[in-house]
């Protein structure tokens, strides 16, 4: 008997995903970092906005593999029916979370108040948890074994970052910070190469600005010791090379 293999399924859902008016980076993004927890994305499916078609997605996937990612269709819209379609092929209600609530009154308390639309963005279905998110207040969703997240790349990689080492079946995930004083757009490149060269690993940027000067903490995540710590030294000695420095355990 060899190990027990995790699996898991993506819903991408959206139209301009599939008039291509939009590229889908989440596709890479989530598979990349359940290969590092230890889970295999084993199907994904692209969906337009349209309620039969999530349901019939959702209902396939979260029942064929051991967890359900869908992205997208979260937002204050109207055509952002993620959660209606989701609750309908959970059977449950759609209700306004009292913490989703309250945190989306704190993060527009200074950004024109709470609207009718942002409240939107507080309404899950019944029965679930809320996912933490720093980037843009409006939290992502967890319903048993279904995560509901942002279509927003860079938000749904702070949702990715929450759950890090959360679900079950995943092995437990290692890390080592590296911090630089250097923009995150400059050396994007280089970082992706990093991250490629080495299988198992993602590479996380979190960029700052302090005194008045810009950096980032780059943090490599793997389950595998060996292979963290020779992708962290590429990462510090590549960084030196550039004429960066590279200061172990971030700044």
């Amino acid at each position: 008997m060899g190990e027990r293999i995790w699996t898991a399924g993506l819903v991408v859902i959206g139209d301009e995903i599939l008039s291509g008016r939009t590229q889908d980076k989440n596709i890479a993004q989530i598979a990349t970092w359940l290969n590092v927890q230890g889970i295999r994305l084993s199907e994904v499916r692209v969906v337009p906005d349209v309620e039969a078609r999530i349901v019939e997605g959702v209902n396939a996937l979260r029942t064929g593999y051991d967890y359900c990612f869908t992205t997208g269709g979260i937002g204050p819209t109207h055509d952002d029916i993620t959660v209606d379609a989701i609750a309908v092929a959970l059977g449950v209600e759609v209700v306004i979370h009292p913490e989703a609530r309250a945190v989306m009154e704190r993060y527009y308390e200074t950004r024109g108040g709470l609207t009718e639309a942002r409240l939107r963005m507080a309404r899950v279905p019944e029965g679930a948890e809320l996912i933490p998110n720093r980037m843009s207040g409006a939290p992502g969703i967890r319903v048993g074994n279904l995560f509901i997240l942002a279509g927003v790349p860079h938000i749904t990689a702070g949702m990715l970052d929450a759950l890090t080492g959360t679900l079950e079946g995943g092995r437990p995930v290692l890390s080592r910070t590296i911090g630089s004083w250097a923009a995150e757009s400059e050396i994007a490149d280089f970082l992706g190469a990093t991250e490629r060269a080495f299988e198992g690993v993602a590479i996380g940027s979190y960029p700052f600005f302090r005194d008045g000067k810009t950096g980032a903490n780059f943090v490599v995540r793997a389950t595998d010791q060996t292979v963290l710590d020779a992708c962290a030294e590429a990462l510090a000695t590549g960084l030196r090379k550039l004429g960066l420095e590279a200061v172990e355990g971030g700044i």
